[in-house]
Order: structure tokens, then C-alpha cells, then sequence
């Protein structure tokens, strides 16, 4: 069985169209609308099948068509619909006024896949290099116990330093403390002097410092 041809493509033109083609089927379908794709090329004057005559007026000729590439935005459209929906291209085409199934289906295979391969190849070089470094890593710290020697003799130095310094200030501390009190037993000292020395107490100065009278 199977679906009947639109034409016995005999004696029908094939290849690109020519302006004066587009310009006959455009002026046909604007004054007389769209009625069947299997007559339309006969009324129009056409030489080309019915099927030939859809796909340039869907896909190139219709005035609301939109023109120039896709956007990104339009890009990133398509890839969220698409994992939702598949290759369903005319569901898609449907969210994108002025753009053909046809388009978007051509953009998906010629551009969008290949963007996405390169960037999940991208994202798995970038896994690939940070696990080798973190091995390289991991390797360099079990094939070098110098290096921990060395952390850890750091790591004793800065505490000893801590250490000599605590050392040091409490000393100081109590140089300070021994100056300041030889400086007071000093002035005390220098105090009673002069008590002794006053005339007072030179005239008693036999009570104060008792001779040997036996000398």
C-alpha cells in the first residue's frame, strides 16, 4: 500500500527555483489562499510538484517568516525543549514565531549538537586534569617524608620561638621588678642618711652607734 505520490513527477522541474517561480507561486497563494498542495502548482502555472511548492512557500516564501540566524536565546530555547520533547521539531518550531521546523532542525544538527559535544568533552577534560593533579598531589606527599620532616620541624621552631619570646618578656619582667626595688631600698637608705646626718642627730650619735669604749 502506502501513501499515494502528490504527482507522477513527470515531465516536472527539479533543482533550485527561480525568481520568476517564487514570484507565481506567492502571487497564487496570496490572492487565492491555500486550498490543496497536489493541484496548487497546475493553478499557479507551475512545472514543479505539489510537495516541491509547500516546502519553498513554508520555508522561504511566507511573509511572516523570520530572517537571520538564531539567537542565543533562541539557542538555549531550543536545547530546553528539546530535552523535554526530542526531535519533535514542529512542537518546537511552534514556541518560535517565524521559524521553521526545517530551520530548527537544520540548527540543532549543524550547530547546537556540536556546541554541546565540545563543551561535555570541555567539562570532562576539566574532571580528568583535577583528578590527576589531585593524585600527582596525593603521590608527591607519600613519596616525599622530608617534606612532612620539614612541616613539622617548622612547626617545633615557631613554637620554640613562641616559647624563648614568653621566656624573654617574663625575664625582662623581673630585671624590671629588682631595679625597681633596689631604686626604693636606695631611697630609703638615702632617706635615713639624711636623718642621721641632722645636727639632732649628730649629738646623739654615740646612741645611734655605741664605740667600744674599751679601744
Amino acid at each position: 500500500m502506502g501513501r499515494k505520490p502528490c504527482c507522477d513527477k513527470v515531465g516536472l522541474k527539479r533543482g533550485s527555483w527561480t525568481i520568476q517561480e517564487d514570484e507565481k507561486l506567492t502571487n497564487f497563494i496570496l490572492n487565492n489562499g491555500i486550498k490543496c498542495w497536489r493541484v496548487l502548482p497546475k493553478l499557479a502555472g507551475l512545472a514543479r510538484c505539489g510537495k516541491s511548492c509547500r516546502l519553498r512557500w513554508m520555508n522561504y516564501l511566507r511573509p511572516d517568516l523570520k530572517r537571520g540566524a538564531l539567537t542565543e536565546a533562541e539557542e538555549d530555547q531550543i536545547i530546553q525543549l528539546h530535552s523535554r520533547l526530542g526531535n519533535r521539531w514542529s512542537q518546537i518550531a511552534a514556541h518560535f514565531p517565524g521559524r521553521t521546523d526545517n530551520e530548527i532542525k537544520n540548527h540543532w544538527n549543524t550547530r547546537i549538537k556540536k556546541k554541546l559535544k565540545l563543551v561535555e568533552q570541555s567539562k570532562n577534560s576539566d574532571k580528568h586534569v583535577s583528578k590527576e593533579a589531585i593524585d600527582s598531589d596525593q603521590l608527591k606527599l607519600a613519596d616525599d617524608p622530608i617534606q612532612d620532616s620539614n612541616s613539622s620541624q617548622n612547626l617545633s621552631k615557631s613554637e620554640s620561638e613562641a616559647l624563648n619570646t614568653d621566656q624573654s618578656e617574663s625575664f625582662n619582667s623581673t630585671i624590671d621588678e629588682h631595679s625597681k626595688q633596689e631604686d626604693e631600698d636606695h631611697q630609703h637608705w638615702i632617706d635615713n642618711v639624711d636623718y642621721l646626718l641632722s645636727w639632732d642627730g649628730y649629738t646623739n650619735l654615740e646612741d645611734i652607734f655605741p664605740f667600744d669604749k674599751h679601744i
